[in-house]
């Protein structure tokens, strides 16, 4: 058996369905079976669990090969990230009872840079997983090229997407989530001892330039990249209703100085096979 949190989202997804097809039991776990019905049709196992309890995460982890463990995005965490401190507890204490075989985290390029950013949650979540006694698998994935779809609408009707990503001609490590669920299900069907560390990236590292230029391509009609100021993001994200707005303010600078990039050296580092061609092309046909 093999358990997969996340299951209703596209990397969860892509990992239940590529272990799905190679002939492996799957357990989705998660917060609402009746969001899931589709997988139980599809013969998947659903139990409900939650990522601040132990027990319940410990019994959806138990009696499995492997567990692949995703958490929800937090995109307006507390200030010091309370709740992936609390996430990253309850993790280790769930893992270390159930005892599964292996384990996979996905957590995400720029794990270990030292400035405190939104991913810092993954940090602090790697952290603590790294202690686990069984055989461990941190991926870190760069940039979803699936982010491009809040960019669908915009580029249909008005021509323009909007960058936070700067300067427009800067090239960006991306990968699809498809090949992250896949890199995913492969691994927690490898066998290994200790720890594994790796870096998952895309074909080829990408511009906001070159992505205006595919939904140019794919649309068939101009599009163009226009820049969001950064002396505006801040008063931008509170009106969207974020309360703490500087972990992701941080992480954006980050991608855009440099300083969240892919740690290289002695880590493992893979390549998806998904352009972004592939993935623009899929989400305005799914957008229709």
């Amino acid at each position: 058996m093999y358990a997969i949190t996340g299951i209703t989202g596209n990397v969860g997804g892509a990992a239940a369905r590529a272990l799905l097809k190679a002939g492996k039991k799957v357990r989705g776990v998660v917060r609402n079976k009746a969001k899931a019905a589709n997988w139980e049709k599809a013969g998947v196992e659903l139990v409900v669990a939650d990522m601040n309890n132990v027990k319940s995460l410990t019994e959806a982890f138990s009696g499995c090969e492997a567990v692949f463990v995703l958490v929800p995005p937090n995109f307006d965490p507390l200030p010091e990230f309370p709740e992936a401190r609390a996430i990253a507890a309850t993790l280790k204490s769930a893992l270390q009872a159930a005892r599964p075989k292996r384990v996979v985290y996905l957590s995400t390029i720029g794990a270990q840079a030292n400035q405190s950013n939104l991913l810092t949650q993954h940090t602090i979540i790697e952290e603590a997983v790294r202690t686990v006694a069984m055989p461990l698998a941190i991926v870190r994935p760069a940039w979803f090229m699936e982010n491009c779809s809040l960019d669908v609408s915009p580029a249909r009707e008005r021509g323009v997407i909007q960058s936070f990503l700067q300067p427009l001609d800067k090239p960006v490590p991306m990968v699809a989530t498809t090949d992250i669920g896949n890199t995913v299900a492969r691994l927690l069907q490898e066998q290994w001892s200790g720890r594994r560390i790796i870096e998952l990236d895309g074909p080829d590292r990408v511009t906001p330039n070159e992505i205006a230029a595919t939904f140019a391509r794919v649309l068939g009609k101009p599009v163009r990249a226009e820049l969001v100021p950064h002396e505006s993001w801040e008063a931008l994200f509170k009106s969207q209703g974020m309360k703490n707005p500087t972990p992701r303010i941080r992480m954006l600078a980050g991608f855009n100085e440099g300083w969240i990039d892919f740690e290289g050296g002695s880590v493992e580092h893979l390549r998806g096979s998904m352009t972004l061609q592939d993935v623009i092309g899929d989400l305005v046909a799914r957008a229709v």
